[in-house]
């Protein structure tokens, strides 16, 4: 294959050009030329090295002996016709060894680029490219109505090859879905893997979540503004702004709602569910508070002074404790904290 350019184009490019590979991030031949980056991953894949050369474009070393007996094998034993007949037959011998082995090879190297590629999405590199196609829209939008064509991410549910196909995680409503067009049904989800989704939305928090697809492409930036509020680290409008009340469906007969006991009523409707104030979700503000209330009681408790050390349970099991406390034996703590008996 070759570019317009007239340039040969490399297999890596025509491999994510591929119907069906819109997904697919275009790994360096530095992050693949790296050992390092390739550990653990010849004995998963048959033919290792020979699709390795073809991800890379490396025209393979012909082998001289296998050459000087395929040539003994075409040579004639007797007579010019059988000479010829056992060319002919040679050649489509080797023909269709060719043809079997070069199509074993391209399997084996889309199975190899797959699994580097699940690695490479996750370094500092594959992470930019693949925010790039994110802000661009190039992995879609949510399906779910409540969500408003909000963009998805690819992922896998297995991290093994031939468990399941691709995914796409919407990070509004934290749910994963089927791509809706048929051609990423054949795209196996371990090419991608469990870990990009969670990793990309801790490398880039500052993506606006609440922005849809159209309003990214037509405003000049997506990013969160800074003064923002803050919950455990993340901005408080990202926290699965697609949940909640108002973006779950509520199933009405004329007008009244349907009772979650009648039969036709909705199941596990709590997993969408999202607090009015997402401030209630700060663990870090409810514990502070948890503990300056503790210190009030205790100060009204001691008649205004400080509070009282806390007496700290000697180590062990509770029940070998209770056990030797209702024999009436003392109890004596080893050095390394075990219990023995006096």
């Amino acid at each position: 294959m070759s570019s317009d350019s007239g340039t040969p184009e490399s297999w890596i490019s025509s491999f994510c050009a591929l119907l069906g590979h819109e997904y697919f991030a275009e790994v360096s031949e530095e992050f693949i030329e790296d050992d390092f980056n390739l550990t653990g991953l010849q004995p998963l894949v048959t033919k290792y090295k020979e699709a390795l050369e073809m991800i890379l474009d490396v025209e393979p070393e012909e082998d001289e002996e296998e050459e000087d007996e395929e040539e003994e094998e075409d040579e004639p034993e007797s007579g010019n016709g059988e000479g010829q007949m056992g060319r002919s037959s040679g050649e489509r011998r080797h023909h269709s060894r060719m043809t079997s082995d070069l199509s074993a090879i391209e399997t084996s190297a889309e199975l190899l680029y797959g699994l580097i590629h699940q690695r490479f999405i996750c370094s500092r590199a594959g992470i930019q490219q693949m925010s790039e196609k994110y802000e661009l829209g190039h992995f879609g939008c949510c399906p779910r109505t409540n969500c408003e064509m909000a963009r998805t991410l690819p992922v896998g549910l297995s991290d093994i090859t031939g468990v399941d196909t691709v995914k796409l995680f919407c990070p509004s409503c934290l749910d994963v879905y089927v791509p809706p067009n048929s051609r990423f049904q054949t795209v196996d989800g371990a090419f991608f893997g469990r870990t990009f989704g969670a990793l990309f939305l801790l490398t880039f928090p500052e993506y606006d979540l609440t922005r849809r697809g159209a309003d990214v492409l037509s405003s000049t930036t997506s990013r969160v503004p800074d003064e923002q509020p803050l919950v455990n680290g993340m901005y408080a409008k990202n926290i699965a702004p697609s949940l909640g009340p108002g973006h779950i469906y509520q199933p009405r007969i004329y007008g009244f709602r349907v009772s979650e006991r009648a039969r036709s009523g909705p199941r596990m409707q709590w997993l969408r569910d999202r607090p009015s104030n997402v401030n209630d979700l700060d663990e870090a503000r409810l514990c502070v508070s948890d503990d300056d209330d503790d210190d009030d009681e205790s100060m009204n408790t001691n008649g205004g002074r400080a509070p009282a050390g806390r007496r700290r349970r000697p180590p062990g099991h509770s029940r070998t404790r209770r056990r030797h406390n209702q024999n009436g034996s003392p109890m004596a703590l080893s050095t390394n904290g075990a219990e023995s008996e006096l």
